[in-house]
């Protein structure tokens, strides 16, 4: 666990923990962590919503498929990253998303009760896990309201200005990479791929965008 300290440090959950709590914490909620090789499927749709995913090494995608097998990408994860945890917090019976790994991936596994409900020892630093897991939640709600806003656009050239907007003022750049080839990237839009590459072709030949495979910059 302790290679990983770095990257737990990081992540919203044990925000203001202390080193030495922290893997005190991880012992007394019996985190486990799993390795994944490429595409493998971390939860798959209908599975028990139960644990909380924490990403240590590489990547994961959050996906709907819908009746007409149209996917959607809903999310991409990175290290120190949590997943998972809103469903389990609400105790819904099965997962209504697949999460599968993007990478080869190191991902820490806790059983949600174990957050939500203090252990016979009263460890003093139960409370601030607790008050993280609302915070990341709440912080969850914010980007879940912004994809909305991004897929709420009529046109597949407003959805993704809309979308490279957001990720501007998020690296503060006017330059950035997204986590997403031309393929997720129209999953995440919910659009057309061959329409998504023409606007993005429209939108250089007016100079309003410069494109490089996943690297973009608004002119």
């Amino acid at each position: 666990m302790k290679k990983y300290y770095d990257v737990l440090k990081k992540c919203p959950l044990f925000d203001n923990i202390e080193e030495h709590d922290l893997f005190t914490m991880l012992t007394c909620l019996n985190a486990k962590t799993v390795s994944f090789d490429k595409k493998y499927t971390i939860f798959a749709e209908g599975s028990p919503a139960k644990l909380i995913g924490i990403v240590l090494s590489g990547s994961a995608q959050i996906f709907q498929v819908d009746y007409y097998g149209n996917r959607s990408i809903l999310a991409e994860i990175g290290p120190s990253e949590v997943f998972a945890e809103d469903f389990a917090c609400a105790e819904i019976s099965a997962m209504p998303v697949s999460i599968i790994a993007n990478e080869p991936a190191e991902v820490m596994l806790i059983d949600c009760d174990h957050i939500l409900h203090t252990c016979k020892n009263s460890c003093g630093f139960h409370q601030q896990l607790i008050f993280n897991l609302m915070k990341d939640l709440a912080t969850k709600t914010i980007h879940f309201h912004q994809k909305i806003e991004i897929t709420s656009k009529r046109t597949t050239r407003d959805k993704l200005l809309t979308y490279l907007m957001f990720q501007s003022k998020k690296f503060d750049s006017n330059s950035f990479s997204i986590p997403f080839d031309r393929q997720e990237l129209a999953d995440f839009l919910e659009v057309d791929r061959s329409g998504l590459s023409s606007e993005i072709s429209k939108l250089k030949k007016e100079g309003i965008i410069n494109s490089r495979k996943n690297f973009f910059e608004l002119l």
